[in-house]
């Protein structure tokens, strides 16, 4: 009995290890405090995942990011760019077509509708308050919107 005792209290304890071994803390996974100024900030670093497929069949762009070394909020201008930690938000385009616009709200997904069938291009930029693209921080995504049934909202049929 003793010895199954302790080949119990063995693999509780190698349990415990390996858990806290993959365990992140808070400013790993969501960056520095915005109460401490942050000295030498690494680069910041935009990551987009692949669209989903689900919603392209509807002709719905999703595509999930995420940033590192910057925060997402809504403040703009020239005196932003010296907040530590930094801060910034995404310019999204699509198509190549001339115009884009600024999601500043962190929600971490693209939320593009009403594509029509064919093949689409969305150019995401990681930016700061200024709107100055952060060095090699844009993301292009393309996908192809499959043939699908045109989807009528209630308030906007006729």
């Amino acid at each position: 009995m003793p010895l199954a005792r302790t080949c119990i209290a063995s693999g509780v304890a190698t349990a415990m290890l390996a858990a806290s071994a993959v365990a992140q803390t808070a400013k790993e996974i969501r960056g520095a405090s915005p109460y401490i100024a942050v000295e030498n900030e690494p680069a910041p670093r935009l990551i987009v995942d692949p669209p989903v497929a689900e919603a392209l069949a509807q002709g719905v762009f999703w595509a999930q990011y995420r940033v590192e070394n910057l925060r997402i909020v809504q403040v703009f201008g020239e005196g932003a760019r010296q907040v530590s930690p930094r801060i910034g938000h995404l310019h999204i385009t699509v198509d190549d077509l001339p115009w884009w616009w600024a999601d500043a709200s962190d929600n971490n997904t693209v939320d593009i509708a009403g594509l029509p069938p064919g093949p689409h291009k969305v150019t995401i930029s990681l930016v700061d308050a200024d709107h100055n693209v952060f060095p090699d921080q844009v993301k292009t995504v393309t996908f192809i919107v499959p043939e699908h049934a045109k989807v009528i909202h209630g308030s906007h049929s006729k």
